[in-house]
Formats: C-alpha cells, structure tokens, sequence
C-alpha cells in the first residue's frame, strides 16, 4: 500500500512509467492510485521527485 500527500504531488507522471502493477493513473488535474492493485515494489517511491509517495512501515 501507497500513501500519496497529494498536496505535493506535481502530477509529473514518473510513477506512472515505472509502475509495473498499472495502479498509478494521472489525469489533468489529480492522481489516481488503486491500492488493491499496488505490490508494494516502491518504484513510485524511489522515482517521485518531491517525495510525495511513500509506504508506511508494518506495525509490529
């Protein structure tokens, strides 16, 4: 599972050219990320410029 901050999204695109799950979609003017498809592989992370993507850490 992904969390997005919206409010830093820049709507750039790079997530969605790395996402080997197809889960991540950009429109015109917002970002659409379906979790029930997400593997957790962190491309998105790793590429978002402005570290808007990030996943959360497993509670113990």
């Amino acid at each position: 599972m992904v969390d997005l901050e919206y409010d830093k999204c820049m709507l750039c695109g790079g997530c969605v050219a790395v996402c080997p799950a197809d889960c991540i979609t950009v429109y015109e003017a917002w970002l659409d990320l379906d979790n029930n498809k997400c593997t957790n592989c962190s491309a998105c992370v790793k590429v978002c410029p402005v570290g808007a993507m990030s996943i959360p850490e497993a509670k113990a």
